[in-house]
């Protein structure tokens, strides 16, 4: 095996490991016993034993089904959010030759009860720690075409990433907390980046950061690697993440049919 297809192989697993958890996804149904799964025979006995829902025939497997769908579908975004982490910070770290240690960051907050709580990024690229000539200067041009596009001219020895398959939440909680995070690297000279995988985001929520000053990379395929996640990837980390998904989609669209397949079962 060469080890080209030995590193797509390690990629793949990276991407769809935490995925296939989702195979075995059920609903909980919210009963008394908490987040306790429950199979499809344990739903006929909690829906026969309710009169209305008898009465209305939800105690079908149809209906199991749905609920098994539709809880699967968040789990799936989830799991694979997980998998798109553990795949860019393993392409980083073989690319860029970092150890464990040095393509992880993180920094203190303080919780709403006072207590100060470590959080950890996804991936962290700083220059003093690459051996490669090239990659610092590759890196030195991005971080300083990324600064002129957020605005933003200080000077910065590296950048750190917070990834995401998508983001189409507008949650306002995790909004503050990417923000609080931009703040943090800034004080550590790190460029933050939110880095997501596809182009799945909210046009609203990614206006603030950048007006905040954080650098936003999405899934589009355009060259400009101050906005495309691909781009950034090719010009400077020197990795085609986009010809490492052309290769391996059909292998990894036939486990994620498997998985969907699953969900959509009532069994």
């Amino acid at each position: 095996m060469s080890r080209a297809t030995e590193a797509d192989a390690r990629y793949r697993e990276l991407l769809l490991e935490p995925v296939r958890v989702c195979a075995n996804y059920r609903p909980a149904f919210g009963t008394a016993r908490g987040e306790e799964e429950i199979t499809l025979d344990g739903f006929r006995r909690l829906f026969d034993a309710d009169p209305l829902y008898s009465w209305l025939g939800l105690n079908s497997p149809l209906m199991y089904a749905a609920h098994k769908a539709a809880g699967g579908m968040t789990s799936i975004y989830r799991q694979i959010g997980i998998g798109c982490e553990r795949l860019v910070r393993g392409v980083i770290q073989d690319s860029l030759s970092l150890d464990d240690t040095q393509v992880r960051w993180g920094y203190d907050s303080l919780r709403s009860d006072g207590r100060q709580q470590r959080l950890t990024l996804d991936a962290r690229i700083d220059s003093d720690h690459l051996g490669d000539p090239q990659a610092v200067e590759r890196l030195k041009a991005w971080l300083k075409r990324s600064s002129e596009y957020v605005n933003q001219h200080r000077d910065t020895r590296g950048a750190v990433f917070e990834v995401r398959q998508g983001y189409k939440s507008a949650d306002s909680k995790r909004q503050n907390a990417d923000l609080r995070f931009g703040l943090a690297a800034y004080d550590e000279a790190y460029l933050p980046v939110i880095l997501v995988i596809s182009t799945q985001v909210s046009s609203v929520v990614i206006e603030r950061y950048r007006q905040n000053k954080l650098l936003v990379l999405t899934g589009n395929l355009t060259k400009d690697d101050t906005r495309s996640t691909y781009a950034f990837f090719e010009t400077v980390i020197g990795y085609s993440l986009t010809k490492f998904f052309e290769r391996n989609a059909p292998l990894i669209r036939e486990q994620v049919t498997y998985i969907l397949e699953r969900l959509l079962s009532p069994a």
